[in-house]
């Protein structure tokens, strides 16, 4: 069982404080990384997960990308912190807040998999033509990284 596993059986469904990851992967051909993901069902968002216990917020990314891509990340480079009074609750009803530490990179190697407990599908997609139907939270990261990211290659 997981750290937040762990924790839900002590407290139930009320309102817990996680941290989490996502990365922005970036191919050769400029493109991004996106999963469809079962949950919210169908919806297109970064690669990332929850925090266990005794990782860092580095070991949480490379690890999330790994179990749900394939793709072992070799540099993490900081795009921001994501936090706010927003309350998200999953399908089972319990209730969090999540502080997300978005990173990217363009350094990854492996072979593309697809975890079917997690994903529906993984596409690499042109930056300016991404999916319509995406996680809010993981638009927002993309479109300041874009910003970040093209800025620096000028």
């Amino acid at each position: 069982m997981g750290y937040v596993e762990d924790l839900r059986s002590l407290v139930g469904n009320r309102p817990l404080i996680l941290v989490g990851s996502t990365v922005v992967l970036v191919n050769s051909e400029g493109r991004i990384l996106l999963q469809q993901r079962k949950f919210p069902k169908g919806k297109w968002g970064l690669p990332g997960g929850l925090m266990e216990l005794g990782e860092s917020t580095e070991d949480t990314a490379r690890r999330e990308v790994f179990e749900e891509t394939g793709l072992k990340v070799k540099d993490l480079k900081l795009i921001n912190v994501y936090s706010g009074s927003k309350m998200s609750t999953a399908e089972n009803g319990d209730e969090f807040y999540v502080v997300t530490v978005a990173y990217y990179s363009e350094n990854f190697e492996g072979q593309l998999q697809i975890n079917q407990e997690e994903s529906i599908d993984l596409q690499f997609f042109d930056p300016h033509e991404l999916p319509h139907y995406m996680v809010g939270s993981h638009r927002l990261m993309l479109e300041e990284f874009l910003k970040k990211y093209y800025a620096d290659k000028k």
